[in-house]
């Protein structure tokens, strides 16, 4: 049996308020490429289909274009389940007819223990829950977390498994040991953050989703997140994007990671903003890439953005990186009887570091006169 291992689509979801969805259509065709180059038998995407609860009609649209097109027209089985992102109930309709064409899709707690059989793999589908759903399928108020759930859940399916055949979990949730990026939605309730992966040590492989990375799990070969296809936060700027490949015959099951391109890259410059608007300074970056720019300048910049959208397009993310630590300083009578603008001067010298400009200058003397002509009206 092999299969591919994929999870957190979120179609529909918007970069800083740019659509994605040309993006995630392009990382589908390479996800589809890959499992028709690596012959497949089925294709495991394990939740967080949609971004939304109540996703767009164009993200509706797409996703159906891409699970049919993969299932219908490509004749690839499909595992799938919903995750945290997703509504189960409207991911979920339509599933007792999808099993005709092989596509599995789960979206409750009870329908994890009815084991999905491929060859020689036993694949049990569990989507995002939370502890209430285990407390009414077990009947038992004692169940409180996640945890506490997972043991009674694991429990009864170790009791479905045949012995003659791999087992492998489909699963979405933050499992103990593994790391979050800025790009996932915490979901700390109730103690949802706290699976031990020891309690999936029962199973051949765990296809897991919820976290974006797939470096999130360090030092467990058989557990693994497959991150998401596209990079969603800054903090995933250096990340490699991919699907996991799995095969099942050979004992520890063989894992390998298959690498994906964006098609517009999410990139983090960090320079000083002349550097940044000096059209002769290459930077790799392409007017359609995603930019976030951590600005070396400690100098107030006026119209920074719209400046800088003059050569980054797409700049999503803008930080200084250079912030200044500004001691109050202890004045003595004479200081302060100083005239205002030789004070304004020297708190402008103090908190930035820098001295006023001709122009800034200018722009105090007006000012203040200004003030003073109100005061003597």
């Amino acid at each position: 049996m092999r299969f591919l291992h994929t999870a957190d689509w979120h179609i529909g979801k918007k970069l800083h308020g740019y659509d994605l969805l040309e993006e995630q259509r392009d990382a589908y065709e390479q996800i589809k490429a890959i499992a028709q180059a690596e012959q497949v038998d089925a294709v495991v995407i394990a939740g967080d289909l949609y971004d939304r609860a109540l996703p767009s009609e164009s993200a509706v649209t797409t996703l159906d274009d891409m699970l049919v097109d993969l299932n219908r027209k490509q004749k690839f089985p499909l595992l799938a389940i919903s995750g945290n992102h997703d509504s189960a109930v409207r991911l979920g309709y339509g599933q007792e007819w999808f099993a005709s064409t092989d596509f599995y899709l789960r979206t409750s707690f009870g329908d994890s223990l009815k084991p999905i059989v491929m060859g020689n793999t036993q694949f049990f589908l569990l989507p995002y829950f939370e502890p209430i759903a285990a407390r009414q399928y077990f009947q038992d108020d004692s169940i409180r977390t996640v945890n506490e759930a997972m043991v009674r859940l694991v429990a009864a399916m170790q009791a479905l498994f045949d012995p003659a055949k791999k087992h492998v979990l489909i699963a979405h949730f933050f499992a103990a040991g593994s790391q979050h990026s800025d790009s996932e939605t915490q979901v700390q309730v109730g103690g949802l953050n706290a699976v031990p992966v020891d309690l999936l040590a029962p199973f051949d492989y765990v296809a897991l989703g919820h976290l974006h990375r797939k470096e999130a799990l360090q030092n467990e070969p058989k557990i693994k997140y497959s991150g998401s296809p596209l990079k969603f936060s800054t903090s995933e700027a250096e990340d490699t994007k991919g699907v996991w490949i799995v095969d099942t015959d050979t004992d520890p099951v063989t894992v390998t990671f298959k690498p994906l391109k964006p098609l517009h890259d999410l990139v983090v410059l960090t320079d000083s903003f002349d550097n940044l608007m000096d059209f002769d300074h290459d930077y790799p970056v392409t007017p359609d890439d995603f930019v976030a720019i951590d600005l070396t300048d400690t100098t107030p910049i006026s119209n920074v953005m719209q400046r800088l959208k003059t050569r980054f397009p797409k700049v999503v993310e803008l930080q200084r990186v250079n912030q200044l630590e500004v001691s109050q300083a202890t004045l003595d009578v004479k200081q302060v009887q100083q005239d205002p603008l030789t004070l304004m001067t020297e708190f402008f010298e103090q908190a930035t570091q820098h001295k006023l400009t001709a122009q800034q200058v200018k722009w105090a003397q007006s000012t203040l006169q200004a003030a003073l002509k109100e005061d003597d009206a």
